[in-house]
């Protein structure tokens, strides 16, 4: 490399101050253009030695079957003269000739030849005596490096014809720099400790640092949209005073998951085409058998006021272990640990982790999902204060526009649906259930009569696709989901 460029600087030497393609260059060394264009480059790196401006140079070649065209002759000449002075069968005609369907067309366009019918028999004839094949002419004069004689109009033509395809080089201008020499010395990189002992870094040219220029990015992973709202849906929560429950069980009873819940044990939710149901432990045991009375009792006969299901309530339905359909299980579990508190104090819980339905897949809807959960316990709460609490809590996500529909949930009453507005689906999307826990769900836990819990619960993935405007929860978790996309979307900014 070095060689061809001290060659190249001798040739800029020898023709002054004139300026150069790097095409000639490589036609008058008769050297590959790309090694010309890589010492040029390298020319570039040391200094001011040329100036270089690059360039697009564009010329027509033919393509292989353009070449064929330009030694046979085309297609419709190679028909017309495929036909004898008496005509001959149209069907015999197309198998003699090669691409006969082109160049019959063509041929019948340009007015060579006519068809005729007789005795039921379609045959082709010479319309003219004499033709000149434009197409080869012109492809020959392209070949030839005569195509300025070709009109731009024709070479498209034949482009569509796929004979002819635009070349497009990259090339460079060349003249002399302000630094121009023919001598190549090769600029250092690195002051050594041998350099200052001998003061030979005096004679030494050193290549200049780019300070601005950008490091090589290192190879790491990046943290997913749905992680990345995660993160900040819990510092909202942490700001709000709530305490994180402990949620690393997977697997639930149908006691925690339904039972404690105030769930019917014959409800839709319980049934294998909504729960997925474990084998392998099949049932689950070490239940706090006092509480385990009351919850039967009151589904079974009534209790705290309420008249209950009166149903056959069984233990083997609330012992069935299941994959936990809501983190909900998990509040039941925390608030039974705060009826057994005295004196009662007031709390607030919450928790963001994954539970699993049996649901069709569809772009709002997956078999498992990350499910935020809030609760509020004290004396006094209304349904009011849910509202406001929701609005708070929402508005710390920027989320502004909100709608709530009243809903049927068997562990609160009242309930409210909770919707957004999804700007990339243009409608709006439920994002949530909300309510407050019923009497018979809390009194059998031991806690006050005075205490009410308001508490609502969202998928994490909805707000995330509301927020980074994701219109297909499949593109946001599971097999399609572009890693590009995790690699580039911005960390979460909520607008609170």
């Amino acid at each position: 490399m070095a060689e061809l460029s001290e060659k190249i600087l001798s040739y800029l030497n020898d023709i002054g101050d004139s300026a150069v393609d790097s095409l000639q260059i490589a036609e008058k060394f008769n050297i590959d253009h790309q090694k010309i264009v890589g010492a040029v480059k390298s020319l570039q790196s040391a200094g001011n030695l040329i100036n270089a401006e690059q360039r697009d140079s564009k010329f027509w070649k033919l393509t292989g079957e353009g070449e064929k065209v330009a030694l046979n002759g085309s297609y419709e000449a190679l028909v017309f003269y495929a036909i004898p002075p008496d005509g001959i069968l149209q069907q015999q005609l197309m198998k003699t000739v090669s691409q006969a369907n082109v160049g019959f067309s063509k041929a019948m366009s340009a007015g060579w030849i006519y068809l005729e019918k007789k005795d039921g028999s379609t045959l082709a004839f010479r319309k003219v005596d004499n033709i000149i094949d434009e197409v080869q002419n012109n492809l020959l004069k392209i070949q030839n490096s005569r195509g300025n004689e070709v009109s731009e109009k024709i070479k498209q033509e034949m482009k569509k014809r796929k004979l002819l395809q635009e070349i497009t080089i990259k090339s460079y201008t060349i003249t002399k720099g302000s630094e121009f020499t023919t001598l190549l010395m090769k600029q250092e990189t690195d002051l050594t400790p041998e350099m200052l002992a001998s003061s030979s870094w005096k004679q030494k040219v050193f290549k200049p640092y780019n300070f601005s220029a950008l490091g090589i990015a290192p190879e790491c992973g990046h943290r997913h949209p749905l992680m990345k709202v995660r993160a900040e849906f819990r510092q909202i929560f942490l700001e709000m005073g709530f305490t994180e429950m402990p949620t690393n069980n997977y697997i639930e009873s149908s006691f925690w998951n339904f039972d404690a819940l105030f769930q019917p044990q014959q409800h839709p939710a319980r049934d294998a085409h909504d729960t997925f149901f474990v084998s392998d432990p099949q049932e689950a045991g070490d239940f706090p058998m006092d509480y385990l009375e009351k919850v039967k009792q009151v589904h079974s006969v009534g209790g705290y006021g309420s008249q209950g299901y009166k149903y056959d309530w069984k233990l083997s339905e609330a012992k069935k272990n299941l994959l936990r359909t809501h983190t909900t299980a998990v509040s039941a579990r925390m608030l039974y640990q705060l009826a057994k508190k005295e004196p009662f104090a007031p709390a607030k819980y919450f928790s963001i982790d994954k539970v699993f339905r049996n649901e069709t897949l569809d772009a709002t809807h997956l078999a498992e999902f990350q499910q935020i959960e809030g609760v509020i316990a004290d004396r006094g709460l209304t349904l009011g204060d849910l509202i406001g609490v929701l609005h708070q809590f929402f508005g710390k996500l920027g989320i502004t526009k909100l709608r709530f529909k009243p809903a049927y949930n068997p562990y609160t009453e009242p309930s409210m649906e909770i919707f957004s507005y999804h700007e990339g689906l243009k409608k709006w999307v439920e994002i949530g259930n909300s309510g407050m826990f019923r009497p018979e769900m809390l009194l059998p836990m031991g806690l006050p009569p005075d205490v009410s819990v308001i508490a609502w619960g969202l998928s994490l993935e909805r707000p995330t696709m509301i927020k980074y405007k994701i219109d297909n929860i499949r593109e946001l978790v599971g097999h399609k989901v572009n890693l590009n996309m995790v690699n580039v979307n911005p960390i979460c900014r909520l607008e609170k």
